[in-house]
């Protein structure tokens, strides 16, 4: 589909034209009202783009301050830090979106089932300090007359991949049908 980029003054003159030769004005040009209307109006625009175009822009003072708080707002979004048990010494951490995107992912690999929202909380630690999890995973299913069958499948993998993927031990989940669907 082609655009038309071209536009025509009433008088039949085109405005690139008068744009292309605007430093240099014909008989025509000082004597309709229309082409005079619109070279005035492209001198001033072109005025204002040279003014604009010679301006040194200076960022805002706040500007580091206003990066450095949304960086700290996304890294609270993340939520809480859960530790992880580590062989060496030294503390190592995750957060709950990680954990939650590992459960959605081990959720979405089992067919007939699709992950939506997973939301995760340290409920206690353990006498080595690791985190005990609880977690509610919300999954659209196939419909299936084993529909139990498939939602303890969804319980014992995603308890699996919490311990194997992530090194917690998921105690409790919750799992909420929001939805069935047809293949």
């Amino acid at each position: 589909m082609a655009v038309e980029t071209s536009y025509d003054l009433p008088c039949g003159r085109s405005l690139e034209r008068i744009w292309a030769d605007l430093d240099a004005l014909d008989e025509h040009e000082r004597t309709c009202p229309h082409c005079s209307t619109a070279r005035g109006s492209l001198l001033a625009l072109r005025s204002a783009t040279r003014e604009l175009a010679a301006e040194r822009a200076e960022p805002r003072l706040d500007l580091t301050d206003r990066i450095m708080a949304a960086v700290r707002a996304d890294v609270r979004r993340r939520g809480d830090m859960l530790p992880v048990r580590a062989d060496e010494p030294g503390a190592l951490e995750i957060s709950e979106q990680a954990v939650a995107v590992a459960l959605r992912f081990a959720a979405d690999e089992i067919g007939g089932v699709r992950a939506r929202r997973c939301r995760v909380q340290a409920i206690s630690h353990d006498a080595d300090g690791e985190a005990v999890l609880h977690a509610e995973l919300t999954v659209a299913v196939e419909y299936r007359e084993d529909l139990a069958e498939v939602l303890e499948t969804v319980r014992q993998r995603l308890t699996a991949a919490c311990a194997a993927a992530v090194g917690l031990r998921l105690a409790t989940l919750d799992l909420v049908v929001a939805d069935l669907y047809d293949r």
